[in-house]
């Protein structure tokens, strides 16, 4: 890491342990419909008329699970960096998702964590919301160096086997 100063390392590292378990939780709520309403998710995810209808399917079994494992390794800190990234992939995806869907007018919701008659219309505040989770995530990327999680007793493990 670029920062030198131990202290605020730590400091730094600390902060993103409620960054974890906030993300953690979205990504978890976020996968629960679509786990349950495959059907309905798959509705949302054509509207959005990105994806061949050949991708559709793959996209409404995959992302959600992958949206769950995120969610539980980011709280308990397994694989921190790595989950990070992924969620910034993702974060990216939903935002060029979203855009498109705005600048062809579409009236719908986005998909996220309801079915389209429940959720509200996507729109600027979307994106903003979506962008605001980006920069969570990339703070975790960044700042969580593992001491807080799982990750220190995996990595000490690690480091006794090599």
């Amino acid at each position: 890491m670029w920062i030198k100063n131990e202290k605020i390392k730590a400091v730094l590292a600390a902060l993103a342990i409620p960054a974890r378990v906030y993300m953690g939780i979205v990504f978890i709520a976020a996968s629960l419909f679509k786990i349950y309403e495959p059907y309905q998710f798959a509705l949302s995810v054509a509207t959005y008329q990105i994806l061949p209808l050949e991708l559709i399917n793959v996209q409404t079994l995959v992302l959600p699970w992958l949206e769950l494992f995120v969610g539980i390794l980011l709280i308990l800190g397994v694989w921190t960096k790595e989950n990070a990234f992924l969620i910034c992939g993702m974060m990216v995806m939903f935002i060029v998702a979203l855009s498109i869907a705005l600048s062809h007018d579409l009236q719908m919701s986005c998909g996220c964590f309801a079915s389209q008659e429940a959720a509200d219309e996507i729109g600027m505040h979307t994106v903003f919301r979506d962008l605001g989770w980006l920069a969570i995530g990339a703070y975790i990327f960044f700042f969580d160096d593992g001491r807080f999680g799982l990750d220190r007793f995996l990595n000490r493990k690690r480091r006794a086997n090599a």
